[in-house]
């Protein structure tokens, strides 16, 4: 019997490229749950052109445990769980935080509540390195102490961990990795996917794309006298692939290798900091032209600099980030232009109906 693998926020940015390596380098039988408040359905259709594979979707809120229940009931024992589904704007959950916390901690509570009643032994939590808020030794290990949560999305994310450590504590039968990744950016290689938000972007690569492609008005860089090499703030920033493929790695350890204890927390950066101005200049040797931009004031809730000791990673999930800066803008902005000619056309299709 094949078995069953559960991602959460499955048409999301992380979610949709974990899903592409599962069904590409996995034998399991992938089902997504995403009600699309900040992506769009058009994701699966991307996924099945590289993957050659349709994945079932089902579009409820997680908050909703009627609607969620009736999900497992369809599955016989799914193997897991990967849990994407959250909402993430650091500016956003600035200015409304309860709905960050109704959303993010609920919705979590409800897939812990199914994991418990249908007997779903792996979990894999996608957290954030945003839980280590401003710290003042870097590089970030997992054993590094958990500042004050700069925003209530940060926050969500350190209530989440805390959450699931004491769920799992009274449940043994159930094992669990926390994956606190760093800046996840670009897009997958084939350019046929990439990150898609309803809203406005928040991040600085989409935000970065969309400049260049003409769609935003010229790129703000909040503040350049901070305390670091060029006065902006520095991000570890992976490759989304590799963090995906992070995620089949510690989903396999949480499976068979997890011997001693029944949570564990894992870094997924690539060990380097980049700031908001190198990201710049990386793009604009993809772009061949000069990025329109300016600089303005800080931004409430930001760290000033973090970027990740991935070495447990390296050695417990055998798992090494490959893919560079580059790779990362290149990626981005391949994406962003196959995405403008999409809608180009779909525009046009409206226009002559």
């Amino acid at each position: 019997m094949i078995e069953t693998i559960i991602v959460t926020g499955g048409a999301g940015y992380v979610g949709s490229h974990t899903i592409i390596e599962l069904l590409l380098n996995t034998q399991y039988n992938v089902v997504s749950i995403d009600n699309f408040s900040n992506s769009n359905h058009t994701v699966f259709e991307r996924i099945e052109a590289i993957t050659q594979k349709k994945v079932k979707n089902y579009n409820i809120d997680l908050c909703n445990k009627q609607l969620t229940e009736k999900v497992f009931e369809e599955f016989i024992n799914p193997i897991g769980i990967i849990h994407f589904a959250a909402f993430k704007a650091v500016g956003e959950s600035v200015a409304n935080p309860l709905n960050y916390y109704h959303n993010n901690i609920n919705s979590l509570i409800s897939i812990l509540e199914m994991a418990k009643k249908f007997n779903i032994s792996n979990f894999i939590f996608s957290s954030s390195s945003a839980v280590y808020g401003n710290i003042n030794t870097l590089p970030v290990s997992e054993n590094t102490s958990l500042a004050q949560a700069e925003s209530p999305y940060a926050h969500t994310k350190q209530i989440g961990e805390d959450i699931i450590t004491n769920f799992i504590n009274n449940h043994r039968n159930i094992k669990s990795i926390l994956l606190r990744y760093f800046n996840p950016v670009g897009a997958h290689l084939s350019g046929l996917i990439g990150e898609d938000s309803k809203d406005k972007p928040n991040n600085l690569v989409p935000i970065i794309t969309k400049v260049a492609i003409g769609d935003l008005p010229p790129l703000t860089v909040y503040g350049n006298d901070y305390d670091t090499r060029d006065g902006t703030c520095i991000r570890d920033y992976i490759h989304v692939s590799d963090v995906a493929t992070a995620h089949i790695n510690a989903f396999e350890y949480c499976k068979n290798s997890m011997k001693d204890k029944n949570v564990d927390v894992f870094n997924l950066g690539t060990g380097h900091g980049v700031s908001v101005l190198e990201v710049i200049i990386a793009f604009e040797k993809v772009y061949q032209n000069k990025l329109s931009y300016y600089i303005g004031d800080r931004r409430k809730g930001d760290v000033v600099s973090v970027y990740a000791n991935n070495d447990k990673a390296k050695k417990l999930l055998n798992w090494q980030p490959k893919l560079t800066v580059d790779d990362m803008m290149s990626s981005a902005w391949k994406w962003e232009q196959n995405l403008k000619l999409h809608n180009n056309k779909y525009e046009l299709l409206k226009k002559s109906n």
